[in-house]
């Protein structure tokens, strides 16, 4: 049976994120998700005239080919998908994964090797540079759980915010867009010791409604490498790779990360840091403002827009606002700064613009809750 609210999802998607054009090829990729959301953008890209070409996987397969995995074979999968992502005008990735830690017991150094084999020059050179792209998550029980809501009542959840009207968003973005842009330095305030200070100076910020990701509702840009100073103490449990890390703490001497703590999987997290060089840098700096999304639910597409939040990213920066730093790693990690997490301030250039969350300077009023709903 059909259910209306995929074909309403399938629709934002075709028509706002990915501004599928007739004659188009769109490349749909998918784990473990309905049949019938597949069939729905086959519909919806082939009622505007596109091309849709589908590639389902399944999250305990992906696992079982990862296991022990051979370098060659990365690198053989890589030259596949690079040469029909070349193909693709836009590309749409939906994960529906029922466990969230399915990789988590793949060896780290095949992981590894798939960030740099296959992810990097399939995703990060050909998608994301070269596609206009969205990705998204699929609600399950799963998800339901770690949000600590009924699977029926995390669906409606999930469908109100994935098909919000980004259109409106997107019009009050623009004026924290150009506020960001003619700012220098930043501070961040927050629960415990957070005190965090950086310039953003001359690097592009860039509003996120519904384009890229769904949800969506932030603004983001990077900070000067070198210039990050303090100490950061996330609030939002976070997943990386499938595995878990709660109470995340870093503390920035010229822009690096020169000490770290984590109340779960300490060592790990000192493992992912030790990547490569960049990986103890910041690559992004993002403010997130999505009415719909109030709590943190192990999901980073999800948290990295809770509004009244913050994203402070170590490792990999966007093409869009450079910054120089490069890595293998990309980890957005949320700090809340609304009053019922503890509360917390954002500065620009030693102006007050947002306290506990909500926006206090008049032009940026536009993108609290009450405005966007």
């Amino acid at each position: 049976m059909n259910d209306p609210r995929y074909e309403r999802l399938a629709r934002t998607l075709i028509e706002h994120s990915t501004r599928l054009q007739k004659g188009e090829h769109l490349l749909v990729e998918t784990w473990d998700i309905p049949e019938e959301m597949i069939i729905a953008l086959i519909e919806q890209g082939r009622s505007v005239g596109g091309h849709v070409h589908v590639a389902p996987h399944h999250s305990r397969i992906q696992r079982a080919q990862l296991m022990d995995i051979a370098d060659e074979q990365i690198s053989a999968m890589a030259d596949i998908d690079v040469f029909r992502m070349k193909k693709m005008d836009a590309y749409i990735g939906l994960r529906g994964s029922a466990n969230a830690s399915e990789l988590s017991d793949v060896p780290e150094d095949r992981m590894k090797a798939r960030g740099q084999l296959y992810m990097k020059p399939v995703h990060f050179d050909e998608r994301v540079k070269k596609t206009r792209w969205c990705v998204l998550r699929w609600p399950n029980a799963g998800m339901a759980q770690l949000a600590q809501m009924s699977t029926s009542a995390f669906e409606n959840f999930y469908f109100d915010v994935c098909t919000a009207d980004y259109e409106r968003m997107q019009t009050a973005a623009e004026k924290l867009t150009a506020r960001m842009d003619r700012t220098d330095q930043v501070r961040l305030v927050g629960p415990g010791d957070t005190d965090l200070t950086f310039s953003i100076k001359d690097i592009p910020s860039v509003p996120c409604c519904g384009s890229h990701n769904i949800p969506d509702g932030e603004c983001f840009t990077a900070p000067v490498r070198d210039s990050v100073e303090g100490v950061i103490h996330y609030n939002t449990p976070t997943l990386y790779n499938g595995i878990s890390f709660e109470n995340i703490r870093l503390v920035f001497s010229n822009g690096r990360i020169v000490e770290s703590h984590s109340d779960r999987n300490a060592d790990k997290l000192e493992t992912i840091l030790n990547t490569d060089d960049g990986a103890r840098y910041v690559g992004e700096f993002a403010i997130g403002f999505n009415p719909y999304v109030l709590h943190p639910m192990k999901d980073t597409l999800f948290d990295e827009k809770i509004a009244g939040s913050i994203h402070f990213t170590p490792g990999q920066a966007y093409e869009e606002a450079d910054n120089g730093n490069r890595s293998e790693i990309h980890w957005d990690n949320v700090l809340i700064q609304r009053a019922d997490y503890g509360g917390g301030e954002l500065h620009f250039d030693g102006e007050l613009v947002r306290k506990d969350g909500i926006f206090v300077v008049e032009d940026l009023e536009c993108l609290n809750p009450e405005q966007l709903k």
